[in-house]
């Protein structure tokens, strides 16, 4: 036999049995970062559990941020306690950049302010990068006959209590979004916090409760088929998605801003040479047509920023939430 053939068919077999990788990467291929980053594959830790919408936002990112880097990008969920145990994990991970943490404001800059966290996330984290922002919705049934907000100011100083508005648990940021519109606006509110959005989306549409504030895609089809009335977003732009409602900003409330947002953080005192890295890798996938088509069907806005502004954000936020936490007696038991 041909000694060229009988060594392709040896290594043939070799493949079949297992014994050879077949169009695997080196294991320890030297990456193209700093100090050859990354040679080995990278953990995102979600605490979330699979399937979830902050679960899709990192999913959507990961296969071709793999083909950057040159390694394989593992998702490990770790969901519970807020996303404070997923957290936690990653701020004791070793800071060589292979341990990542996929955070979110709800668990890093808005509930710590009420629920004591096992860490502080301005400074227990070297940020990488904001994926997105995601505006939220105020909406209403139908039956509370306004159309706008001013409409619904109006309307809620004229009821006991207010207007019952309802968001998907104390603490979190459509709760915040709410009483920070009270604050602002002289609106009368009362909180009925549920377990999760989807129960208080079904209470609103029922009429069992005037008014939710949640994230866009959670009632987008209830808009559609005009079975809640949307009043007006929370972010600093219109929704491209629903370029017809209008910011709370245009609406009468000048310079109100409030964004949901999901990022990827390190553990502290990662290099700074490998967070820059990242973010940079990081920052074109997000600017990769196919990837801002997925985060536009989800609601979300794509952002990249540096670093340094992440981490502006992340302290700012802390401070905000914190006041609106301590101006509106907002207790959490």
């Amino acid at each position: 036999m041909n000694p060229a053939l009988a060594s392709r068919r040896s290594a043939l077999a070799a493949m079949a049995c297992g014994l050879l990788p077949f169009a695997a990467p080196t294991a320890h291929a030297q990456g193209n970062g700093p100090q050859g980053y990354p040679n080995k594959p990278v953990r995102i830790v979600v605490p979330f559990a699979p399937g979830g919408g902050g679960d899709a936002v990192v999913r959507n990112i990961v296969e071709k941020l793999g083909e950057r880097l040159g390694q394989q990008v593992i998702i490990d969920n770790k969901p519970g306690a807020s996303g404070y145990i997923g957290a936690q994990l990653v701020t004791s991970a070793i800071p060589d950049g292979y341990t990542l943490l996929m955070g979110f404001d709800g668990s890093l800059v808005v509930a710590p302010n009420m629920i004591k966290a096992p860490f502080d996330a301005s400074t227990d984290f070297a940020p990488v990068t904001k994926l997105n922002d995601a505006s939220l919705i105020i909406a209403v049934n139908p039956a509370l006959g306004v159309r706008n907000l001013k409409e619904l100011i109006e309307v809620s100083k004229t009821r006991p209590g207010g207007v019952q508005f309802g968001s998907s648990g104390a603490g979190t940021t459509t709760h915040l979004a709410g009483e920070l519109l009270a604050i602002r606006s002289g609106m009368k509110v009362t909180h009925v916090p549920y377990k999760g959005g989807g129960q208080a989306v079904t209470d609103v549409v029922s009429g069992q409760l005037p008014m939710i504030i949640t994230v866009i895609p959670t009632i987008a089809g209830f808009i559609q088929d005009q079975r809640l009335v949307p009043i007006a977003v929370t972010g600093p732009r219109r929704s491209s998605s629903l370029p017809d409602v209008p910011t709370v900003s245009e609406s009468g409330v000048r310079d109100f801003d409030v964004t949901s947002w999901y990022g990827i953080l390190a553990p502290a005192k990662t290099p700074a040479a490998i967070t820059h890295y990242l973010q940079k890798e990081i920052a074109a996938v997000l600017a990769l047509p196919e990837v801002r088509e997925r985060y536009a069907k989800g609601g979300f806005e794509p952002v990249g920023n540096t670093p340094e502004q992440f981490a502006v954000q992340i302290k700012d936020d802390l401070a905000r939430w914190g006041k609106v936490v301590k101006d509106a007696s907002i207790r959490v038991d």
